[in-house]
Formats: C-alpha cells, sequence, structure tokens
C-alpha cells in the first residue's frame, strides 16, 4: 500500500485556483508540524475549510506521516464525514469531531489546527494552565480558553461543550490532552500555535530551573492585541511570517505542493 500513496500523482487541475492554494497551505502546515516536531506520529491533525462553502472542510489522509502529507493527497469532507472526492484514504475519526464542531460554529475559523506535543501536554496538566511568564505569553493569555478531558473525542455529545469553550477565542487549551488554535487562515492559525507551543515550552523550562517567577501584569495582556497589530506592522504574524517558512520547507522537506 506504501508505494500508490507515496506516487499519488497531482491533482492541481481538478481543482479551482483558490482550492489549490488552500490544499498547498494546508500540506505545508503538516509538514511545518513535522518540521518543529509538533507531530505524534499519525494521531492529530489540522483542517481548513474549502474556499467557498461552508459545510466541506480538508483533512489529512490518515496513515499518512506528516512529512508525507501533500495538497493531492488531503481528504475533503462534509460536516458528516463523508468522502467528498474519490480517495484512499480514512480519516481520523477523533479529528473529525473535533473539527466538524469548530467548522460548524465559527464561519471565520479557515483553518483549525490541533497538536499533542509534549510540552503543550505537560501544561495542559497544570492546574494554573498558562502562566503569565513571558513576553510570547500575552499573546496567548490575550484569547485562551480551556476545555476539560471527556476521553478521546469520538462523541458527538462533546461537541457543544467544545464549542462553548472556545468561544470567539483563538486558543484552546484541551485539559490533559494538547493544544488547538483557529484562525481566518491557515498561516494565522499555525502562527498561533507557534504562539501556543513556545509558551508551553517556557513555561516547562521556567518551572524546570526551581526558581521563583516574575509575572507579566494584567494591563499589559490587556494590551496585546493591539501591540501585536504595531509588531506585525497590521499585516498579522500569519501575513508575515508564512513566506519565509514554506521557504524553509522548500529547502528541507519540498514536495508539499504536489
Amino acid at each position: 500500500m506504501a508505494q500508490p500513496i507515496l506516487d499519488l500523482p497531482s491533482r492541481h487541475d481538478q481543482y479551482t485556483a483558490a482550492e489549490w492554494q488552500t490544499r498547498v497551505d494546508l500540506a505545508a502546515a503538516y509538514r511545518l508540524v513535522a518540521l518543529f516536531r509538533w507531530d505524534d506520529l499519525v494521531f492529530t491533525h489540522i483542517s481548513a475549510r474549502v474556499p467557498g462553502t461552508e459545510d466541506q472542510f480538508l483533512i489529512n489522509p490518515y496513515g499518512l506521516m506528516f512529512e508525507e502529507i501533500t495538497a493531492s493527497s488531503l481528504v475533503e469532507v462534509d460536516m458528516q464525514g463523508n468522502k467528498l472526492e474519490d480517495s484512499p484514504f480514512p480519516v481520523n475519526p477523533a479529528g473529525f469531531t473535533i473539527h466538524s464542531a469548530i467548522h460548524a460554529a465559527r464561519h471565520d475559523a479557515a483553518c483549525v489546527l490541533h497538536t499533542h506535543s509534549i510540552n503543550g501536554i505537560a501544561v495542559s496538566a497544570q492546574k494554573q494552565g498558562v502562566l503569565p511568564l513571558s513576553q510570547h505569553s500575552i499573546f496567548v493569555l490575550a484569547s485562551l480558553g480551556y476545555h476539560d478531558y471527556e476521553g478521546v473525542a469520538l462523541r458527538d455529545d462533546e461537541k457543544p461543550r467544545l464549542v462553548r469553550d472556545l468561544g470567539s477565542k483563538t486558543n484552546l487549551m484541551l485539559r490533559n490532552h494538547g493544544l488547538l488554535t483557529v484562525g481566518p487562515t491557515i498561516p494565522d492559525a499555525f502562527l498561533a500555535m507557534y504562539m501556543f507551543e513556545t509558551v508551553c515550552t517556557i513555561q516547562v523550562r521556567a518551572q524546570a530551573g526551581g526558581g521563583e517567577f516574575t509575572q507579566v501584569h494584567p494591563e499589559i495582556i490587556a494590551t496585546a492585541g493591539e501591540q501585536s497589530r504595531v509588531v506585525t506592522r497590521g499585516q498579522g504574524a500569519g501575513a508575515l511570517a508564512w513566506p519565509g517558512l514554506k521557504r524553509r520547507l522548500d529547502r528541507q522537506m519540498p514536495g508539499y505542493d504536489s
């Protein structure tokens, strides 16, 4: 089975320009997660809404490592989990539950990104959650929710609670489980996860140091949105960093755009 999967031909000519660009960016996001070592073999997921639709999204071909995913191999599904095109790949059922819930409720969330990173899970197991210990933390804390662990996300009755706990926020800590971010674009969701994961890594290392913490004042956290707009010159972190991230992929992990 592996050889035909890895030899999957490009299907560029089967899609509109807008959908192909979404596929390329989503495949790039998968490979970047692998490059930054946030992947958990094949067991997490990133989804992106198909442009021009409200009830269709793209998700990973279950069983491929993230560094193997290409634009053509992504699987298109509807909100009921039905595959909308011929594909040899299944879909992760837990991935479908989480992503369908959020895409259905958050029409502004073009991309939903979920990880099981070691540092993210470590902080998700801590009762206080994310602490205001770093400059990075202010941007996460400014838009952060928490969702209590209910087991592997397989039940439809968990969806309303996921949606409630995320609300209109960008970041959701899934307690004892991992991290989740949303964004109006794939680059925005990825950069939000970069910040979230960095915050968790800093926190774990600071705690390992054993010293007393100084914490960022709440008034500074309240201004995080305006500070972000200034430092990114109004472009947003996603738009600013994404071209460089894709150039890094082209050097180190090419082939995602096939």
